[in-house]
């Protein structure tokens, strides 16, 4: 693999659109099996910055939209189409005052089609949750291309 450039994305998801099984989609297929990208960087934060709560907001990154929505299942690790997961949050108790960002990157992961996002808030269904993603862009052989791609299927 060559590495040839890098990617951001950025933008915004509700817990609605995710419980609607309509996650953020991310168009990364270029038509050309020779081309990959690497998640490096997950960062979530809550449109809401009011409260304690309000600010609470948790995300993940899937190459397909078949992923779990429930918030007793959001996060599997045992799903291999789940590459990224986030947290944020807000302490307002004195002792932990201000915003935390944290993520969990497989750092296997690679992406040859699209990658969707999905996300959960602490306040309503409806409060936008803001991603901000980075990407590696590979060149990769046609059969790493066509491999990958199987394997992402055989999972769904």
């Amino acid at each position: 693999m060559k590495k040839i450039g890098m990617y951001t994305a950025r933008g915004i998801v509700t817990e609605a659109e995710t419980e609607a099984g309509t996650p953020q989609k991310i168009i990364l297929f270029d038509g050309s099996f020779k081309t990959a990208y690497r998640v490096v960087d997950f960062k979530v934060w809550s449109s809401q910055a009011d409260s304690n709560t309000a600010a609470d907001c948790l995300a993940k990154l899937s190459k397909n939209e078949f992923g779990v929505t429930t918030a007793i299942n959001f996060f599997r690790a045992d799903d291999d189409n789940q590459i990224a997961w986030a947290a944020s949050g807000f302490g307002a108790d004195g002792q932990n005052a201000g915003t935390f960002s944290e993520s969990i990157i497989d750092p296997d992961n690679l992406i040859v089609e699209d990658l969707f996002v999905y996300g959960r808030s602490a306040s309503t269904n409806t409060d936008a949750i803001n991603y901000l993603i980075t990407m590696e862009k590979y060149e990769i052989s046609d059969w790493q291309g066509a491999l990958t791609m199987a394997r992402d299927k055989a999972q769904e």
